[in-house]
């Protein structure tokens, strides 16, 4: 039998927290990175290599996946974990991000909003009952409310009218949703952008509602990183502490230890990927750019003390030579030496609360940082 959706905390330090989440497909450790699969696929890695770095759960996105290949398809193909053969839990973004700054023509009313398709112009509509009822289709271990998310700055009348908007899709939302089967939930999402008034009336208002867990969105929209966390401040402690607390799209290693430090659980963002197919590497030493000149005959790994194969095995000269041949191996072996650091940073974390060194690390961390990248011998 399936057990219900439940949070559970382990550890605490000052803010900071590890604890387990308990979902259909499995259990998450947290603090936790979500690698991005928005296509149901993590880009340039198998999902194999994926779980080998350490992820418990990756995410999808409601609204690719809604215009191809389409959820009723991935539903009658058995769902999203069958698909993509992933058998740890996913959460699927409701989408409402990507309708903002993918569509090239969209309508924003109370009921929903319509779009026409970034890939063929076909007109959709998205509403909070229809991204449930997507999520659902694809088998989604947590889903999320469909909300409106604007970029940073606006004027603050703008960024309320959005917050409301969001408060009521939150509760049509929460009404499509209910019926699921244990083990799936449904996670609210804080809104406000800057304005620290409006993020605490969002997250007031969608404590009342009883989600499952809380996401901190609308950050990472263009606002400086002190923005960012100054509006974590503020929210995290309006959340409830046996919830799991989800900051959305975030975001730099630095990012993730200061969000930690505040109090988050969840975190997922296109970063480690990304860079990683473009030949930037993420390392205890900092980021090392593949690209530059000072690698080509540099017979060394990235780090020979990882846990990760591909950080310790190949040379920085073979993949310079990768990444300046434009070869498809080097995005994907340094995809899989970013995610595993990313991996090894949350390991820490979780390890550091438990023991109640957490800001020991987080100064360690920093000025392994901060010393920058190991020079040639």
């Amino acid at each position: 039998m399936t057990k219900p959706f439940s949070f559970h905390l382990i550890a605490t330090d000052g803010s900071a927290r590890a604890g387990e989440v308990e979902t259909a497909h499995g259990r998450i450790a947290t603090p936790a990175f979500m690698p991005v699969g928005t296509q149901a696929t993590v880009k340039a890695i198998t999902t194999d290599d994926v779980a080998r770095t350490g992820a418990d759960i990756l995410l999808a996105n409601t609204y690719h996946l809604m215009l191809r290949p389409g959820p009723e398809r991935v539903a009658a193909l058995g769902g999203l974990h069958r698909f993509m053969n992933w058998n740890k839990p996913i959460l699927t973004d409701s989408g409402g991000f990507q309708v903002m700054s993918l569509s090239q023509l969209r309508k924003l009313d109370e009921r929903a909003v319509t779009f026409r398709s970034h890939l063929d112009g076909t007109m959709y509509e998205l509403s909070p009952e229809r991204a449930i009822e997507i999520q659902r289709l694809l088998g989604a271990d947590i889903s999320m409310q469909l909300d409106e998310c604007l970029r940073l700055p606006a004027k603050r009348e703008e960024i309320k009218r959005a917050m409301q908007l969001s408060l009521r899709w939150a509760e049509r939302s929460k009404r499509a949703f209910e019926g699921a089967k244990p083990g799936y939930a449904l996670f609210g999402i804080v809104q406000g952008g800057d304005d620290p008034e409006l993020r605490v009336e969002s997250a007031r208002a969608l404590v009342g509602m009883d989600f499952q867990g809380y996401a901190i969105g609308g950050l990472a929209v263009g606002e400086p990183q002190a923005v960012m966390l100054a509006m974590i401040d503020i929210v995290a402690p309006e959340l409830p502490t046996d919830r799991p607390r989800y900051l959305m799209g975030v975001g730099t290693p630095d990012d993730l230890i200061e969000a930690v430090w505040r109090g988050v659980d969840m975190f997922d963002c296109v970063m480690p990927t990304r860079n990683g197919r473009h030949g930037l590497a993420f390392t205890r030493h900092g980021p090392v750019n593949l690209k530059n000149a000072r690698h080509a005959d540099d017979p060394r790994p990235l780090d020979e003390r990882s846990s990760d194969p591909a950080t310790r095995t190949y040379s920085r000269a073979y993949l310079h030579h990768l990444v300046k041949a434009n070869e498809a191996l080097g995005g994907m072996l340094l995809t899989q030496v970013n995610l595993a650091y990313y991996q090894s940073l949350m390991r820490g974390a979780r390890e550091a609360i438990a023991a109640g060194t957490f800001m020991a690390y987080r100064d360690a961390t920093k000025q392994g940082w901060d010393a920058g990248d190991i020079p040639p011998r």
